[in-house]
């Protein structure tokens, strides 16, 4: 991989279980930073772990509920005793899978509020515990996951589609607030990706939207770990408040 400056760096990566997030680790291990898995799910984020170092890499797996403000901080002591710090942010945990598609006049309030305390307050929760780290690193990177779904509003997932939207207004705000902190702040934003997630949604998830990108294939975990990587370097060193939608360039119709 073309040495994108980060070896070394300390990232820590949300929703690492699976997914995006696992993508989002072994990406960042790959490139030469040490990555700090975490995830609700313990099993999930010690398999990550484990293929990091088998590929010669150094993780290490935190549980972390990114509701939880003291779980948050918790996890952003774990980093600063395993790590002596942390430099980068990729804050990807969400909820999405299982999510059912119904109008918004039927979307049960438990499932919205849900929604809303993991993909929203956990951005928060997550970014405002790990801040004062990158302050004492000098600056760093956070790189927020949003969904391109919030600009094709896609129908009948409106809970979905609205949290992903409060994403990309935080991230705008934050980069204001933390410029002077030499901390960016810019937001992903992926097309529909081939996860378990999103195969799990639908029978023709494989072929869902190709015909309408202009690259005529499904998009792959492996699509987005560029951009975050990109994100996150110095290559992006005066990008900040940024939205990066990488999906193959669907059409939105």
């Amino acid at each position: 991989m073309t040495d994108l400056g980060l070896q070394g760096k300390r990232v820590v990566v949300t929703g690492a279980a699976g997914g995006l997030g696992r993508g989002f680790a072994l990406g960042f291990a790959e490139a030469g930073a040490r990555v700090i898995v975490a995830d609700i799910n313990p099993d999930g984020i010690a398999e990550t772990a484990q293929m990091i170092r088998d590929a010669g890499g150094v993780a290490e797996p935190v549980t972390v509920d990114v509701t939880s403000a003291a779980s948050c901080t918790a996890l952003a002591e774990a980093a600063a005793g395993a790590f002596g710090g942390i430099d980068i942010l990729v804050n990807n945990a969400a909820i999405y899978a299982g999510l059912e598609r119904r109008s918004f006049e039927d979307i049960d309030e438990a499932v919205f509020d849900k929604v809303m305390a993991v993909n929203v307050k956990g951005v928060w929760q997550m970014s405002r515990a790990l801040t004062p780290l990158m302050r004492q690193a000098g600056g760093g990177a956070i790189v927020n996951v949003a969904s391109a779904t919030v600009f094709s509003g896609s129908p009948q997932w409106m809970h979905y589609v609205a949290s992903k939207g409060a994403v990309i207004a935080m991230t705008r705000s934050m980069a204001r607030e933390l410029g002077d902190d030499k901390i960016r702040v810019n937001v992903i934003a992926p097309g529909f990706t081939l996860t378990e997630a999103s195969l799990g949604l639908m029978e023709d998830a494989a072929s869902y939207g190709v015909s309408r990108g202009a690259l005529k294939r499904a998009s792959e975990p492996a699509d987005m770990v560029g951009g975050a990587l990109y994100l996150a370097s110095d290559l992006a060193g005066f990008v900040t408040g940024q939205t990066l939608i990488i999906d193959g360039g669907r059409q939105f119709i």
